[in-house]
């Protein structure tokens, strides 16, 4: 078991198929789950999954809501990413997160990898996401 940092293949098909809404005020409600470093997750991922998931104090099963940064485009490359996300007062530990589609089934996005396991003890953790751009989105599509 393990957690690899990708993008989801389903969601591949599925922003193809217009799925998936990442605009910032009338998009898809998406969300960060949490994950011990024992969870399975990868390209295989289709839906959020509770197995592996992280738990502990002021962190609620399915993770938390993101804040959808528009998709753009630069050259070739289309991205989009999302502001920061702060679990407030927390007591756990995780080593990644699935960010995932709840206003759509659930469906996977991508899967990210702390390179770590974090333990956080009644203090804020910080999801910080990559600079938007074509090169550092966490979210890009060449």
């Amino acid at each position: 078991m393990a957690i690899y940092q990708t993008m989801c293949t389903s969601f591949k098909a599925e922003v193809a198929q217009g799925l998936h809404n990442f605009t910032r005020t009338t998009g898809d409600v998406f969300k960060l789950a949490l994950y011990v470093a024992t969870a399975n997750l990868g390209a295989d991922t289709t839906t959020y999954t509770s197995q592996g998931e992280a738990s502990g104090t002021n962190y609620t099963a399915g993770g938390a809501i993101l804040t959808n940064i528009t998709p753009l485009s630069s050259g070739t490359t289309g991205y989009w990413s999302f502001d920061d996300l702060t679990f407030s007062n927390v007591t756990l530990t995780c080593a990644g997160a699935l960010i995932y589609n709840s206003t759509n089934g659930n469906r996977a996005v991508c899967v990210l990898n702390f390179g770590q396991t974090i333990t956080k003890t009644a203090s804020n953790l910080i999801i910080t996401f990559p600079p938007i751009g074509a090169t550092d989105s966490v979210l890009r599509i060449s």
